[in-house]
């Protein structure tokens, strides 16, 4: 049997894939210090749908950034399937992430001047994967995400819908347990944005992902198994909830 995760002598299940303790971070604004994060605990196990919430300047963001190695605590500790993220090398960090972690942005961060398909292929690049492989992989994926008439678009050639569907694939291509989600639907109408949760509720449902999405909206975290508070800093409520269960449409496929 595994042994549990220990984080500061807190013990987390082995199945945990995110777990922190005591996190603080400190932003200088000038002469004056920001605090972020005070005293957070957190643990993610694995499979489950949390939704980080909390107006503008709560915290949630900076929690998802220091949860993924994106940014650094100025104390506590981050596990990530665990691995103390401080006892890691930059280029072990950016390896973990790369194979654990799928990131998924507000601004879909898509390179303007490559298709929809190259995007997507991006991370078999820098994982050294052939041409053939990448192209194969990414195509599948695009394929899924009912993105298949759009290969060969340009992200300006793409609907807001359209992009995101293309970020999340490029998130996906690696096949990383975890994927992490910073205001998925800001950028789009709430149709739309729905059906991009539905897309993250079926990775969660149909191949066990675990999703971590921080947003301000109570549409999106209804899709969630669990939504976490945040007032300033702090962790306020964490709590269990029945997530909405929509049955997929036609162009809703993830296999």
């Amino acid at each position: 049997m595994s042994a549990a995760i220990r984080v500061n002598g807190a013990a987390y299940p082995p199945e945990t894939l995110l777990a922190a303790r005591g996190l603080v971070k400190h932003f200088r604004l000038g002469d004056q210090t920001v605090r972020a994060l005070n005293e957070v605990d957190i643990a993610i196990p694995s499979g489950q749908f949390a939704a980080i919430m909390g107006a503008s300047g709560s915290g949630k963001s900076t929690l998802l950034y220091v949860l993924t190695g994106l940014d650094v605590p100025t104390a506590g500790q981050v596990m990530v399937a665990g691995r103390r993220l401080d006892q890691m090398t930059a280029r072990q960090l950016a390896d973990l992430r790369g194979r654990m972690i799928g990131f998924v942005f507000q601004g879909f961060y898509l390179v303007p001047t490559m298709t929809a398909i190259e995007n997507v292929m991006l991370p078999g690049l820098f994982a050294q994967h052939s041409p053939t492989a990448r192209y194969q992989r990414a195509q599948a994926i695009l394929r899924q995400l009912g993105m298949g008439d759009r290969l060969h678009h340009r992200p300006n050639q793409l609907s807001g819908g359209q992009q995101q569907r293309v970020a999340i694939g490029r998130a996906l291509y690696n096949n990383p347990p975890i994927i992490v989600a910073d205001e998925p639907t800001g950028a789009l109408d709430s149709q739309t944005g729905t059906a991009i949760m539905r897309m993250l509720r079926q990775l969660c449902d149909r191949q066990g992902k675990t999703i971590l999405v921080v947003t301000h909206d109570p549409a999106v975290a209804r899709f969630a198994d669990r939504v976490i508070h945040l007032k300033d800093g702090r962790i306020t409520t964490d709590q269990p909830q029945r997530a909405i269960r929509i049955m997929p449409q036609k162009d809703e496929r993830i296999s």
